[in-house]
Order: structure tokens, then sequence, then C-alpha cells
């Protein structure tokens, strides 16, 4: 047993010597990592040209425009121009005639319900027909007895408040079948309930066979109608850019479905109240819409300030749009031009484009980048 260990522990110590002699020959002799080589790039957006005379430069023009405001919004039905259609006869949904999106006009059928409480409104009615029709009879009599000196003039008087207590009692139980939508003369067990104004149905609660009513249903509302002919658009503006609207003022309104469409509104509301989290305040602008405007959609809304900022104005072929990003380059010295991100606003007559930042007027520019860029790929 002795003479088998031995022999192991000789060979652990020559393999632990020569592990040690390869960690000196290949790690530093302070025991940290190499020093990383770090390589020096220089400024990104300089260019250098070999021949800076062949590129024509252009001055910066100067444009007064009155500044603007863009924010995004959608289309909701103005709420005074939406009307909930209530059933006020309480009873189960025997027929339905309309159907959510549909467009009906004033006085459209919509559904019908069956209700129990026709049965006592009529009876309610004819008890106050019968009433009034004997308090009246009453009260001719006594009045005739009254003239001939039968009865005094106090039963005179008492027979009258008996006939126009009847007379009111009979007028309101008319009312109630009337609020419920009977014909006194053609009494129904069936009610209909008819459109109150022209437009579009956007909520339906009710089914067929299901309850519908003040008490018998979960929602009174059985439909809901919204008459489009004016709408809201409803924007967030930032705090900031609150100051920059008024009311009455005007907005351009431009629609992603219809790029080529441009709707003008009035501002009609600046929200009171700031959302806390995104510090936005809704604004209302009003709008007629034309057919095309539908509840969702989203709006771009652009509102002219009324004070002006100055722009600088360059040639369009002078702007290279590359990732998503807009830039044009100026002179920064002998041979060579630097890259500026610019953000441009409209395009104007002579093929000019207008930019809101980046430059000012009075700078110089490479009046053609495409010719810039050509050549750098060149060189």
């Amino acid at each position: 047993m002795k003479n088998y260990q031995m022999p192991m522990l000789a060979l652990t110590m020559i393999a632990c010597s020569s592990f040690s002699a390869c960690k000196k020959d290949f790690a530093p002799a302070d025991g940290a990592p190499p020093t990383p080589q770090v390589a020096q790039a220089g400024d990104m957006s300089l260019v250098t040209v070999d021949n800076p005379s062949q590129f024509t430069l252009a001055i910066a023009e100067k444009r007064e425009a009155f500044s603007e405001l863009s924010v995004t919004g959608s289309v909701l039905p103005d709420v005074s121009r939406e009307i909930p259609v209530i059933s006020l006869a309480n009873g189960r949904v025997v027929d339905i005639e309309a159907r959510l999106d549909d467009h009906v006009k004033r006085g459209d059928l919509l559904l019908k319900v069956q209700s129990p409480d026709v049965a006592g409104a009529f009876d309610i009615y004819q008890k106050a027909s019968n009433d009034q029709k004997l308090a009246s009879k009453a009260f001719e009599r006594a009045r005739n007895l009254y003239e001939h000196g039968a009865i005094a003039q106090s039963v005179l008087e008492q027979a009258e408040d008996t006939a126009n207590d009847a007379k009111a009692d009979l007028t309101a139980a008319e009312e109630q079948l009337r609020t419920l939508g009977v014909d006194k003369n053609h009494p129904s067990g069936v009610v209909n309930v008819y459109a109150p104004i022209s437009g579009v149905i956007i909520a339906q609660n009710v089914t067929q066979a299901s309850a519908a009513g003040v008490s018998l249903s979960g929602s009174a509302t059985t439909f809901t109608i919204a008459d489009l002919s004016t709408v809201w658009v409803v924007c967030d503006v930032y705090e900031n850019d609150i100051p920059k609207i008024t009311l009455g003022q005007s907005a351009e309104l431009h629609l992603n479905a219809y790029p080529d469409r441009v709707l003008t509104g009035r501002v009609s509301d600046i929200g009171p109240v700031l959302d806390p989290s995104i510090r936005t305040a809704k604004v209302r602008i009003e709008i007629r819409n034309p057919g095309i405007l539908k509840l969702g959609m989203f709006v771009t809304a652009t509102f002219a300030s009324k004070t002006t900022e100055t722009h600088a104005v360059v040639p369009a072929p002078a702007v290279l749009h590359l990732h998503d990003r807009d830039w044009v380059f100026v002179p920064a010295g002998e041979k060579q031009y630097r890259r500026i991100e610019v953000h441009p606003g409209l395009m104007l007559q002579g093929n000019k484009q207008e930019l809101l930042a980046g430059i000012a007027p009075g700078q110089q520019v490479v009046s053609n980048v495409l010719q810039l860029e050509a050549t750098l790929e060149a060189q």
C-alpha cells in the first residue's frame, strides 16, 4: 500500500509545478487582465471631399410664417345630439324593427313591447271616464235644482268640485295612456316604441324576447341614437401648448382614411382639468360632418397661432432624407462639410423646402445633396 501511494504523490507534485510554470508564462506579472486598446473615432457628422469647388452653395432664405400646432384626436358624437330611446312600458320585447348601426328617421318604429302596464292604465282610464260622466250629470242636476231654489248654494258648489276632480282624474288617465304610447280609442297590450330623432343607432341594449322598460330591464335605454350631422373631434393638448389655442379658433383636420381631404372645424371648448399622468387637456372641435366622418376615426388637427415665427427656406434638393430623418450639409472649413439634422415644414413654390428647425436664415448649405453623396461614395 505504501509503495503505491508514493509514485502518485510524485506525479501530483510534478503536475502542479508544470501548471505554475505555464501560468507564469501567459499571465501578466501583476495578475490583472490585459489593458484594452481603444481606437479614437472621428466626428461622424463631418465629411471630407477632395474638390469642394464642384458643389454649389445656397444661402437659406428667410420666411415669416404663423407658427402651427399639430395634435392628434378622435371623432366622437356630440352629446347634445345623442338621445337614448326608453320604453316607459315595462314588458317583453316581441319585435325589433331596427338594429345597431342602422340609419333611422324620427318617428320610425324601433321595437314592440308586450306590457301588462297597458291593461292597468286602460282600466284606470275607463273608471275615470265613467266617474267624470257621472259627476258631470250630478253637477248639471244640482245646478238645475239650485236655480229653482230646491237646494242650497253649498250643495251646488260641492257638486261642481266633484265634477272638476273627476275631470282632472280623466285627464291624468289619458296622459298616462299617451305616455305609454297607447291610443285610448284602440287600446292594445303591445306598445310601439318610435325613434325620437333622426340619426344612427350607436348602441343597442335589447334583443328579441328580452325585458324592456324602466323597472324590468337591466338598462332602461333600449337604443341610443346619435345625430352625426355635427360631430366632435377631441384632442389631447400638452400643458405648454394650451396658450396657443383660443375658443372659436379654426382648425384644419386631416384624416388618416382620406389623406387628400382637409376639413375645417372650430374650437368649442378647452378642458379646465388636466390629465395628471400626461399633463394634457382635452380640446373639443366642432365640425359639420360631410358624410365621411365616422365615430372613432383618428384625426390630426392643426392650429394656426396668431404669432409669427422666422423659418429658413432652402432648395428642396438640399435636404437629404435618411433613416426617417432629414439632413442638410453646411460648410465646416477647408474641404469639409458638416451634416446637420433639420425638421422640414411646408413645400413651397419654386421647389423650395421650409425648415422649421436646424439651421437659421442666412446660413450656407449644399444646394444638391445627392451630388455630394455620389462624390463621397466614389472616394
